[in-house]
């Protein structure tokens, strides 16, 4: 049976929850045992999938078409263990479920409430997999004391209470602000936060305290005193150069040293930290920079390109250079040149997206690549935007364009190259979707395999000709004009297995010019950098030379 860790937020949110998490389930990892990773988001939304990412940043795409939050990436990426379905779960999905099971009649005609049935339906959750992993660590969205919280707070409680002594520890994350008046990290903030964590029957073992500044002994000791925590397991988490170093740092500062005391296991195999090592090695030591420019519409907030600027990072580890991300925003050469804005770039890389705006500019963006030279990565949307630049300026067809555009604007303007997916094959049933159906979760989602063009490039980069990777579209390249795109040189180099659907377009002539219709950035990790941004990188290294 799995051990459990809760980690709790208090004082103010984005302390990073996801990242201590992830870092110290890769710590666990270093020690031998195993782990699963888990998020519980208070908020009613079912899934992340119908938010803006200007709302909550990108949306994490498990193997299993679960759209989830993205600290599910940090998860994967820290620890490899692929996420699945039962790794995340929302208020609204919980509610959603009992009041199913409220109309079928399970409850046998009961009063319906917060205690015991919510709290029942997620400590159930939390049962899922016990006896797959040494170890379960479940992250709890936003902080104490939000009212939304409250039922997964009472949940962990009573969760903790069910299980055997000993199975069940909590980690409190909390702030440590420094006052530049009077010189000093204050402690008072941290010692509120775990007051109201105590006052709803959660006392942590284990306290991560966020701090720009070294944390006194004299401090530690205080808040261990006042919080009722063991000095030696109030821990430092100060801020880094990359998220790359934190398992590293925790490690310094005793973190999986103080979660397996708590446990009582001991003693504690020690740790192999080799992998981690080699990935700050690479980070700091490296044979030069590339500035790769990421054309947009969400670039105003980093997190909606999470997983992308992290595979650019891995890519670059790799190749031994630093990746300068510039984040150009598409709308600002949606009707003027693109060129003033891209030149002095090493590649191109044109990210997903919904909805027409911008688009006009990703098109020339992938223009722009395509005549200049220029290492271009087209992903999901960016694939779409350079097929429609290629019908368009190559192949003829003037008016190119996707449904996807008309549907919006309520009237034809375009020659539909790209339409919404109206069906495919899942596992072994056929799947159907029609414009008018529901948001949420009727995408083409999750892990798809496809056949890669012997000789392609992208076969060439892979190494093989058969692969599988991660979607999440509704619209799709049609599959018609084809013909009319690789006469005019557009290669469709990749293909879902029954030939129906195009997974990946490059133009052979061209040093790197490649669109793939699903999200590479998802597998992608420091320890193992995925195959496309590893080549992508090298080709902007490349280029950067000849410059």
């Amino acid at each position: 049976m799995a051990r459990y860790i809760f980690i709790t937020g208090g004082v103010v949110s984005s302390l990073g929850k996801g990242l201590a998490s992830a870092a110290l389930g890769a710590l666990l990892q270093a020690r031998g045992f195993s782990v699963r990773l888990r998020k519980l988001d208070p908020y009613l939304n079912v899934d992340p999938g119908t938010m803006s990412p200007f709302e909550h940043g990108e949306v994490f795409v498990t193997d299993d078409g679960a759209e989830t939050d993205l600290d599910l990436g940090h998860y994967e990426r820290f620890t490899g263990v692929a996420a699945r379905n039962t790794d995340s779960v929302s208020s609204g999905r919980v509610y959603s479920t009992v009041l199913e099971k409220e109309r079928r009649g399970d409850y046998l005609g009961k009063t319906i409430q917060v205690i015991p049935h919510v709290t029942n339906e997620i400590k159930d959750f939390l049962h899922i997999g016990e006896d797959e992993v040494d170890f379960m660590l479940c992250e709890i969205g936003g902080t104490v004391g939000d009212i939304e919280g409250l039922p997964f707070f009472e949940a962990i409680r009573q969760f903790s209470q069910d299980q055997p002594r000993g199975q069940c520890i909590f980690m409190h994350l909390t702030l440590l602000p420094f006052l530049a008046a009077s010189g000093e990290l204050k402690t008072k903030p941290t010692q509120h936060s775990v007051k109201e964590l105590r006052a709803i029957g959660i006392a942590p073992d284990v306290l991560v305290c966020r701090s720009e500044h070294p944390i006194p002994d004299k401090e530690r000791e205080k808040i261990g005193l006042f919080c009722n925590v063991r000095t030696e397991n109030v821990i430092a988490a100060y801020d880094l150069s990359s998220i790359y170093e934190a398992p590293l740092a925790y490690h310094r500062e005793g973190l999986d040293q103080a979660v397996l005391d708590a446990f009582q296991i001991s003693p504690a195999p020690r740790p192999d930290l080799s992998v981690w090592e080699d990935v700050v090695d690479r980070i700091h030591n490296t044979d030069g920079e590339v500035n790769v420019a990421i054309v947009g519409k969400y670039t105003q907030l980093e997190d909606a390109y999470k997983s992308i600027k992290e595979a650019l990072a891995h890519g670059g580890m790799h190749n031994r250079v630093k990746v300068n991300v510039k984040w150009v925003d598409a709308e600002v050469f949606d009707h003027e040149d693109a060129a003033p804005h891209l030149e002095g770039f090493d590649a191109i890389l044109v990210p997903g997206g919904f909805g027409e705006r911008g688009t006009e500019g990703k098109i020339k963006a992938a223009q722009y690549a395509r005549e200049h030279k220029i290492p271009y990565l087209g992903i999901c949307l960016g694939m779409q935007m350079a097929v429609i630049e290629a019908a368009r300026n190559v192949a003829g067809l003037a008016t190119a364009g996707s449904e996807e555009f008309d549907h919006e604007a309520g009237k034809k303007r375009f020659e539909p190259v790209v339409y919404h997916l109206k069906e495919w094959v899942q596992g072994n049933a056929k799947v159907s979707r029609k414009l008018g159906d529901d948001k949420g979760g009727t995408m083409r989602l999750g892990s798809y395999d496809a056949s890669l063009k012997a000789g392609s490039r992208v076969a060439e980069v892979y190494g093989t000709t058969a692969i599988d990777e991660r979607h999440r579209h509704r619209y799709e390249v049609d599959i018609a004009y084809r013909e009319k795109l690789e006469q005019a040189g557009l290669c469709f180099s990749g293909m879902s297995p029954d030939g129906s659907l195009p997974e990946i377009v490059e133009w052979s002539d061209h040093p790197w010019f490649i669109g793939v219709q699903f999200h590479p950035e998802l597998k992608s990790k420091p320890f193992n950098p995925h195959p496309l941004f590893k080549d992508f990188v090298r080709a902007a290294k490349e280029n950067s030379r000849l410059v």
